[in-house]
Parts: structure tokens; sequence; C-alpha cells
């Protein structure tokens, strides 16, 4: 993969590209539609890989916010289309690296010397890049590292890039204004939060620490003498990402144990720290040799509120479904019925909403769930495709919360799915209090 010297680093070198890029989805348009007035029959998905590509190099080029909102976007199916979702999610761990000069100079701006005069060896080609930062391996007193590096300028960028992203994204996704708001609002308040190397050191620290003792996970050890503002590093951890993994064919129990491992990571931490990794994509896990599965990245974590944690996993209760006033009442601590809704309104969305939490707590019911049932997941992504075409659903609902809890839950669905695990599921259930067992 070819590297960047550089970076733009300015508003109007950053806001110059994205107008570039603009201006070729604009030709890739006409040329699109020039020919379909010769063959009427012509796919849009032709358009839409086109796009895809153009888009991803551009963001790949400016790094930070605006390509961690592709990253974001990729992991919801339900708003791109197949060809940018999958473009997309080559952001999650193979973005374009920067070159070694440059990781050089950023290196030494924040030690005030470069790299190669505080390890013993510091290999300048990245082994990883992804959207804020890229990661290089070093060595010291023969322990092997993990140095990750972050973009220069991102952090700085950050307000400013979703600024001039939210006018492009709505032209080419066709999301609603509010829907982009949403996103937006929760994107910044994360990313800024992923810019502060320190604010991540101690999370992965006490991350790591809380979630010693769970079953076949491994965590890197952190060196905060070799850490700063913006660099981190860690033990070099070997192994490989899940997508590597099942290329080798793994057989059903090691895929199990992978699976049963991530789904105990997870539940865990929502159930028991109410705060949790809120980054499920393959990029940050990698199963190591011995069948543990290694965390690489505690940059996105979501803190979640009480409140909000009993109205939610209320939902995956197995009467919920059953008691009307009481699903009612969750849907409207949740602020997805709302009180100024009509009746007619009301009972729209309680039957929509309905068919979803049906769908999304099926594992929390279950002693154990097979995730690789076809089934299961082509009737989540057809609810998810049928309610984008009703226009009661295109102006947003819910607590801004739900952003990261279902990129969260349906993002490790999705892994566990790819794995093809079967997982027991009763571990770690949801604490409510007894005022989420009766009605609210």
């Amino acid at each position: 993969m070819n590297e960047q010297d550089r970076i733009p680093v300015t508003k109007v070198q950053r806001s110059a590209k994205i107008l570039q890029t603009g201006v070729k989805v604009g030709i890739n348009y006409l040329k699109h539609y020039s020919r379909k007035a010769v063959d009427p029959s012509l796919p849009s998905e032709n358009l839409d890989r086109q796009n895809a590509a153009d888009v991803f190099d551009s963001l790949s080029e400016l790094k930070g916010s605006a390509l961690k909102v592709a990253q974001m976007l990729s992991l919801d199916r339900q708003i791109l289309p197949k060809a940018y979702a999958e473009k997309f999610a080559f952001a999650q761990y193979n973005a374009p690296p920067l070159s070694g000069p440059l990781i050089v100079r950023t290196f030494t701006r924040y030690f005030g010397k470069p790299p190669h005069e505080i390890f013993d060896a510091f290999d300048l080609k990245a082994a990883a890049a992804a959207s804020i930062g890229q990661v290089h391996r070093a060595t010291l007193h023969g322990k092997p590292l993990a140095v990750k590096i972050q973009y220069p300028g991102v952090a700085e960028s950050i307000t400013s890039d979703l600024r001039l992203i939210k006018p492009f994204a709505l032209r080419l996704f066709d999301i609603s204004g509010r829907d982009l708001d949403a996103y937006l609002a929760e994107v910044q308040e994360r990313v800024l939060e992923e810019t502060d190397y320190t604010l991540e050191l101690k999370r992965s620290i006490r991350f790591a620490e809380a979630c010693a003792d769970l079953e076949h996970i491994a965590f890197p050890a952190y060196y905060p003498e070799l850490s700063c503002n913006r660099v981190i590093t860690m033990d070099w951890l070997e192994g490989r990402h899940l997508q590597a993994f099942l290329s080798t064919n793994p057989p059903a129990v090691a895929r199990n144990q992978v699976g049963q491992a991530l789904w105990d990571f997870y539940n865990f931490q929502q159930h028991e720290l109410r705060a949790v990794h809120a980054d499920p994509h393959p990029g940050n896990f990698l199963v190591l040799p011995d069948g543990r599965v290694g965390v690489l990245d505690f940059g996105c974590i979501k803190e979640i509120p009480e409140e909000f944690y009993e109205a939610f996993f209320s939902l995956t209760q197995p009467d919920f479904t059953e008691d009307q006033a009481r699903a009612f009442s969750a849907f409207e601590r949740l602020g997805l019925i709302l009180a100024t809704d009509p009746p007619v309104r009301r009972e729209f969305y309680f039957r929509h909403y309905l068919e979803i939490i049906r769908l999304f707590a099926r594992p929390f019911l279950e002693e154990a769930f097979d995730f690789s049932d076809a089934n299961f997941f082509s009737s989540m992504y057809e609810y998810g495709e049928r309610i984008s075409r009703l226009p009661e659903f295109k102006k947003p609902r819910g607590s801004r919360h739900f952003i990261y809890m279902n990129r969260t839950n349906f993002g490790l669905y999705n892994i566990l799915h790819q794995l093809g695990a079967r997982v027991r599921t009763d571990r770690f259930r949801p604490q409510l209090q007894p005022l989420c067992n009766g009605l609210v």
C-alpha cells in the first residue's frame, strides 16, 4: 500500500480535498446517467463502487474524524449501500499509512527525540494504519512492543472536519439532516476522547485489570513512561485478525471459543462496569496462537448512564413483549414513543419497535444461541431495509445513547455471525432494579 508523505492539516487544505472529492463524485454521476440513457438496465452498483472508491481514497488522505465517520457508517449496513459499507470497512485497520520520515518528525515532536533514540529498534514501516493513528513495531530490552502514533493535526481538525463532511454526506448517503446531526454529535464526542491518548492509556489499564479474570481474553501490558498524549506504547501481541483467522478454516470448537470470549467480554463490561468498548470491528481483535482473543484498542469507550441501562436492557427480559403497558413505558423512557404522539402513531411505532426488540432480545432469552443462524440475521437486515423506506422513520427518535449501544451490540452480533459461533448467553445477564420488573 502506498505511503503518505504529508497530511492536509489546515482547514483550507482539508476543505479543498473534500471539494475535490465532490467533483469526482459529480463526474461519476454524469458518466453513469449518460450510460444509463443508452442502457436503462445498467445497475447502480457500479456507480456506488466508483463513488465509494473515490470517497475512501480522499478520506484516507485526510485521516481523522472524516475517516472515522466512514468507519462508523461502514458498520451500519442499514444506512450505506453495500459497496460503501464494504469499501469503508478498510478504514478499520487498512488505511494508507504515513511515510517513515513523517512518522519520525511526528514522534520527535511529541518526545523531543526520534524513536531510534528511545527504542533499541523501531520499524519505520507501519504494521497497521487506521483512522486516528498507526502502529509500529519496536523492541526495548529484548521485549517486542507496539507503538501507536496519532496522525498530526487529527485532534485539532475534528470540529471543522465534521462541519465540512456534513453537506457532502447528506447528498451522498441520503441521510436526513437530523439523523446525521445525531451521528456527528456523538461521533465528535467519542473521537475527541479517542484523540486523547492519555485518557486511552488510563482506560486501557483500567479495563485490562477489570477484565483480567475473563476466560480466553488477553490484553497487552501498557507502558506509561513510553507514552504521551499522542503516543501509546504497549506489548506486541502476535496473532491473526479475525478475517485471517477465519481464512484458516478453523474447527467449530475454536470459533466457538473465540465467540464465547467476545460475548463474555462485552456483556461483562455492559452489566458489571456500565461502560463498554464501543468499537466492535474485527481490526481491534487478534486471535492468539493459544486461542485467546487479544484486545488492542480502548480508545472508544461508551459510559452507560444508569437510567438508560435500566430501560434499554429491560427490553431483553423474558416477559417484556407480553406486557404491553410495560413495553410502552420502556419505549417512552427511551424516547422511542413520545407523550405528544397521537394514539394511531403510538400504535404504529410500538408495533415496529416491538418487532426489532423481539429479534434483538433472542440471544438473551436462551441459555445458548447459534449466531450462524442465517434466518436470524436476514430477518434483522430485512427489518432495517423495510423501515428505512418508511417516512415515519426519517425523523430520528430515541436517546443519543442508542447510537453507540446499538453499534456495540449489533456489531458484536455481526462478528459472532462471521465466526458462525454458538455461545452460552446466560453469563453476565442484565442486572436490573426491581422497578424494571413492573410498571414505571
